[in-house]
């Protein structure tokens, strides 16, 4: 998620970092699941891939379409998209209830492949938490503008993931993913939620959509 200045009428709650303003839908992402610590192998997978379909675009417009995500793409099993091919990308290129950018639709397939590489090799979620130590960084920073677009962290990620055969994910991408996926607590030292992502060693499991048949 790229993080923008906002004013201090946008926060809303004292002290709620600013980026989410008053939308109701993004404040709840906010207050619930931004920077809470996911290691389950899957929805790290999961929101890795909803990152890099994000590049170019803004993070609120893919969460408002993340369950037509979850339905295309089958509940996000990396197992199962990793068999994918030509059938299933024009399938894709024709819902609505995604992005349709062939580019990224064959880049998730080959990332569900390099996915089962590195969980068979070494364990996914364990590979991913392995750059930030197997914990946390506790940044809260002070402001708005204190809130990096990407680290030495995100940048040596960026590299590992791309030589793992993953795409669409350069350092920028690759901290947005880190936020997001609680590998880095950046909400503001005075926002409640961080304190939340402090305390928490994994986020609580979210429900999944049910699978959707493929289209003949």
């Amino acid at each position: 998620m790229t993080v923008l200045a906002a004013t201090a009428e946008d926060q809303g709650q004292a002290g709620r970092c600013p980026w989410c303003g008053s939308d109701p839908f993004y404040v709840d992402y906010h207050d619930r699941e931004w920077g809470r610590p996911i290691r389950d192998p899957r929805a790290l997978w999961e929101m890795l891939v909803l990152e890099s379909f994000q590049a170019g675009l803004s993070w609120i417009t893919i969460l408002r379409k993340r369950e037509g995500f979850r339905a295309a793409f089958q509940g996000f099993d990396p197992t199962v998209i990793a068999s994918w091919g030509e059938a299933e990308i024009a399938r894709l290129l024709l819902d609505p209830g995604i992005i349709r950018h062939r580019g990224k639709i064959e880049s998730t397939i080959r990332a569900a492949r390099a996915w089962a590489e590195v969980e068979a090799a070494e364990g996914f979620s364990a590979w991913i938490w392995s750059f930030t130590g197997g914990q946390p960084l506790q940044n809260r920073p002070l402001a708005i503008l204190d809130v990096p677009a990407q680290t030495e962290v995100s940048v040596a990620l960026s590299k590992a993931l791309k030589k793992r055969g993953f795409n669409y994910c350069g350092p920028t991408v690759a901290y947005a993913f880190m936020q997001a996926a609680g590998l880095v607590n950046d909400h503001l030292a005075s926002c409640p939620a961080g304190d939340a992502c402090a305390a928490a060693q994994e986020a609580p499991p979210l429900p999944l959509a049910k699978p959707i048949p493929a289209r003949i």
